[in-house]
């Protein structure tokens, strides 16, 4: 499986990217569309695709933890970590960008705290 698939409670499901090559076809098939799209500010996290046209601000969180959890910026600082929220019509690809790598052109910011992460079951 190249990517991970989670089910949330309310049944919205979310896609997320294993490596450099899942997040590139993944990002790639969700680039243009209403789709919430979630990543860390740093770099080395799986791009979260919540597959749900406008979800509630409860499933982006969850989406936020999950992507967050999932991160490098948590495997090596275990603190709270910073998650952009986009949609896929704001994400773009330039000529020569490294696989795995987009712009986006408008995102806001959510904190996601370290007990949120630890609370998410394995």
């Amino acid at each position: 499986m190249k990517f991970r698939e989670i089910k949330l409670e309310t049944g919205a499901g979310i896609i997320l990217g294993k490596d450099e090559e899942s997040n590139e076809e993944l990002v790639k098939k969700f680039r243009g569309k209403v789709n919430v799209i979630l990543h860390t500010a740093k770099p080395g996290s799986p791009f979260c695709v919540i597959e749900k046209e406008n979800p509630a601000s409860s499933e982006i969180r969850a989406g936020g933890v999950i992507t967050a959890r999932y991160s490098q910026d948590w495997r090596n600082n275990k603190s709270d970590i910073k998650v952009n929220v986009f949609t896929g019509k704001d994400v773009y690809k330039l000529k020569g960008m490294p696989t795995g790598t987009f712009g986006v052109k408008k995102s806001r910011t959510i904190i996601v705290k370290k007990e949120e992460i630890l609370k998410l079951k394995e």
